[in-house]
Order: structure tokens, then sequence, then C-alpha cells
């Protein structure tokens, strides 16, 4: 993540941080009182802010809790920083997300691969015909990540034959 911000040019670096709870175990209510308290803790110790840390959604969140940090932190501090909004990345377009984010992770893992499978050269070398056409690809994990990328996939041509899980186990 760190790279890829530079590469961007943006000041974010890659640290993650979190809570160890099991989501699903939980209500909506006591996931948006977690995520305040979470949030209100980071602000307390001056480790939240637009030009401090910027956290995105990772797994078990999305852009509920980004949208909660958010309006968290706008409560605390909206009033005095007048870069509120961008304290997270990954929030709702209704409180200044960014249209496309969602499908930007699966549609960079297309661009490098489709990158790579149009270098003609080091194709050659691998005995490998280039292109994505008629490629068959099986995706690690079917969440955002690898719904999306598989989505661009199959669009250009590339054919899905499998779905394997972290557990190892394989979906057709």
């Amino acid at each position: 993540m760190t790279i890829k911000n530079t590469i961007a040019g943006l000041p974010y670096g890659g640290a993650k941080g979190g809570i160890k709870i099991d989501p699903r175990s939980l209500s909506k209510n006591e996931i948006e009182r977690v995520t305040r308290n979470y949030t209100t803790a980071l602000c307390k110790k001056n480790s939240l802010g637009a030009a401090i840390d910027v956290p995105g959604p990772d797994i078990g969140t999305g852009e509920r809790e980004m949208t909660l940090i958010k309006d968290q932190y706008q409560q605390l501090y909206g009033h005095r920083d007048l870069n509120y909004a961008g304290v997270t990345t990954g929030k709702s377009i209704h409180h200044h997300g960014i249209r496309g984010r969602e499908e930007s992770t699966g549609l960079g893992v297309f661009y490098s691969a489709r990158q790579i499978l149009n270098n003609e050269e080091q194709l050659k070398k691998l005995g490998v015909e280039p292109g994505l056409k008629d490629k068959r690809f099986i995706v690690q994990g079917f969440g955002n990540v690898g719904y999306w990328a598989s989505k661009f996939f199959v669009e250009a041509g590339a054919i899905l034959v499998g779905v394997a899980e972290a557990d190892g186990s394989f979906i057709c």
C-alpha cells in the first residue's frame, strides 16, 4: 500500500490497525458503537486525521464502517478541521466518497495482468500466447477484489474456472 500510494503521489502510508472482533456476531448497532468508540480512542491519541492517518476498509469492514468513522470524527473535530471529510477512504458517496472506489483494486489487478499478458517479448520466452482472450484463470477468494477482477477478466474474454478459498478449498 505504501508503494502504491507513493507511485500515485498520495500522502498515505500502508499501516493497518483494527479491533479483533467477529462482525457477524454483532448487531448493526453494536458494530456502530464499537466503531465510534474506536474512532474516539484514535482521536484521543491524535492518531487519526487527513494529515495524520487515513484508514481504509479491509477484512470485516466496508463503506458503512468508514462512513461511521468519518461521521464520528466530524462530530468531534469537524468544527475546526476543514479536511474532516478526508479522514477515511472507502466511505459512501453521500459522505464525500469517490465513485469507482469499490471496483478500483480489482480493476488494478486486471490492468496489471493485462499489461503482463501484452508483453509479447516476455511471453514468447515462456511459450504463452499474448492477450487475455480464452485464458483460463482461478481467483483466490471472491470478496470485493476477487469479484471485480474476475468480472473484468471475463469481460475481456478470459474464462473463470474456479474460486480457491484461503482454507485450501476449491469452489468450481
